[in-house]
């Protein structure tokens, strides 16, 4: 058993929109007659599932295609929402930040994404209090669409600013740099939101330090490149810069060749506020567990740093100290 019973199960880094259910896809599809590539759970499974490894980072975003595609409206967003929640309780998470990109999520139907966030808020917020779990919503600025649309999805966001705990920036790293989005950064660390940039992942340790230096990010999602460049994480480890793993999707991303080549151990032995995260588990086929039982082992860790790698999440989680200690004890 690789997880400690006697500290809370935390998820820092999943995003909503990855973690639809198969299933819900299907009974959408069919509800609002959406042209899907089958009608049975195995006939759909290759088109959402990355087999092995996907060519590249944009090319595991293409499996969106189909789950974005059933998002037809609030009341779709806001089932996914609930049902994430109840996934996560599944699993046995005390504790889950979900983040999503309200833009990405409207596209497909025209959607507003000011709504959007708000029917994802009212679902995690349902599910939080009828399933006992506490939730942290953190809204994504999707680089992929450039910077005046991510004006208008912060504006988005801000409108619900009190129902989110962080925002992040995910999308094209690569033709997308982090310093393109300073001002909006800017407004919503004005606004009291935390930072979470993905960065390292298609694009090197530059790319780090400018999510942190441009962004004002206190966690990194990915950082898989960041040791490219000792000096970023001499900086990290000073600064108590957390790193969002996520073990087998950097693999299914082709950002690593196997799970043998990912840096978390490294990031651990160094004393780095690493952890261990799902990323986009109906796209990768994977829950937490599996990622701690499974994917850890295979990625090198020892049993004490698995163990390290989930204290880390409570240490670096966007909760308030008191909410800290609230989940500490619920395990003790």
């Amino acid at each position: 058993m690789m997880i400690d019973p006697d500290l809370p199960l935390i998820d820092l880094h999943r995003h909503l929109d990855g973690s639809i259910r198969l299933t819900t896809i299907l009974e959408l599809g069919e509800e609002h007659g959406i042209e899907l590539p089958a009608r049975d759970l195995e006939g759909l499974r290759p088109h959402v599932q990355v087999d092995g490894r996907a060519p590249s980072l944009m090319d595991f975003i293409a499996k969106f295609k189909w789950l974005t595609a059933v998002l037809v409206d609030a009341d779709a967003c806001r089932r996914v929402a609930y049902e994430n929640v109840e996934d996560a309780v599944r699993e046995g998470l005390a504790y889950v930040e979900l983040r999503f990109s309200p833009w990405f999520m409207a596209e497909s139907h025209g959607l507003d994404p000011a709504a959007v966030v708000e029917a994802v808020a009212d679902g995690a917020e349902a599910g939080a209090r009828d399933l006992g779990i506490k939730v942290g919503l953190i809204g994504i600025l999707s680089r992929t669409y450039g910077p005046q649309i991510a004006h208008r999805e912060l504006a988005a966001l801000l409108a619900h600013r009190d129902r989110l705990v962080a925002i992040d920036l995910a999308g094209d790293e690569g033709r997308f740099p982090a310093a393109l989005f300073a001002d909006h950064f800017r407004r919503a660390r004005d606004a009291g939101l935390e930072v979470t940039v993905h960065a390292g992942e298609a694009a090197g340790a530059e790319s780090v330090w400018s999510a942190i230096r441009d962004l004002g990010a206190t966690r990194i999602g990915h950082a898989v490149r960041a040791g490219e460049d000792p000096a970023l994480l001499d900086h990290m480890l000073e600064h108590g810069i957390g790193i969002e793993c996520n073990l087998t999707s950097n693999v299914h991303t082709s950002t690593i060749p196997d799970l043998a080549a990912h840096p978390l151990r490294h990031f651990l032995a160094r004393g780095l506020l690493a952890t261990i995260n799902t990323d986009d588990p109906t796209i990768s086929g994977i829950d937490l567990r599996h990622e701690f039982e499974r994917a850890a082992p295979a990625a090198g860790l020892s049993p004490a740093q698995i163990r390290q790698a989930q204290a880390n999440a409570l240490e670096i989680a966007f909760l308030s100290p008191a909410e800290k200690a609230a989940l500490r004890r619920g395990t003790a």
